[in-house]
């Protein structure tokens, strides 16, 4: 046991990834959309990290792993299959005490990653604390076609409104009720393209002037 799930705001940090294979091929795609600054340290590397570099998303050293490599990272994840490079990584890490996943020995970082179902805002994060990553995977694989591009509109549409509720000084007791009748209808309706009773619900709740239109910068509607 011993671990907790945290959400981590990694904008803007600067997150190495040791390794350029399949592994951290995958590591790398689960952070890249939350902004970190990315680097890669592998002499090779997969035909998508190869894209991802020379579009400038991440950056590449073609080298192997040196001491020093860590030393101004916010988080290290060692990927390579040379477990002795991997064990290298993690006793700079924690020299440094600085967030590490060993994904060859997961005890020897302080870090692991969930398997993770997205849309848009929404994360849903499966873990067994390594216990059992084919059990994540398969809960993973069983849940994913349960949450559409629905969700991804619910919750920008729920930010938007609560956002406005929040502003507008709306009684607590009343933006739970509105939030959570939105929440348990929004991702059915948005699902059959109900729109115009979403409009309907829109205006039940905030007023008359209400509907997607005046929340389409947030959902993506209309764009």
């Amino acid at each position: 046991m011993g671990y907790l799930s945290f959400n981590l705001q990694i904008e803007g940090k600067a997150i190495i990834v040791i390794g350029g294979g399949t592994v951290a091929e995958r590591k790398v795609a689960n952070i890249l959309a939350a902004g970190a600054k990315l680097t890669v340290i592998s002499p090779t590397v997969t035909h998508e990290l190869q894209r991802l570099r020379d579009s400038g998303k991440i950056r590449h050293s073609s080298r192997k792993f040196q001491p020093g490599d860590s030393a101004e990272a916010f988080m290290v994840i060692a990927a390579t299959n040379d477990h002795a490079a991997n064990r290298a990584v993690a006793a700079e890490a924690a020299s440094l005490g600085i967030l590490a996943e060993i994904t060859d020995n997961p005890a020897a970082g302080n870090v692991t990653s969930p398997a993770v179902i997205r849309q848009g805002d929404l994360s849903i994060a499966i873990s067994t604390n390594n216990m059992a990553p084919a059990l994540s995977a398969a809960i993973k694989k069983e849940l994913t076609p349960l949450f559409g591009p629905e969700y991804a509109k619910s919750v920008r549409l729920l930010g938007s409104i609560r956002e406005k509720l929040l502003t507008e000084g709306a009684a607590t007791t009343y933006n739970t009720k509105v939030l959570r009748d939105l929440a348990e209808k929004l991702p059915a309706l948005f699902a059959s393209g109900a729109e115009g009773e979403i409009d309907r619900l829109l205006q039940k709740h905030l007023g008359a002037d209400y509907g997607l239109a005046s929340f389409e910068s947030a959902t993506g509607e209309n764009q």
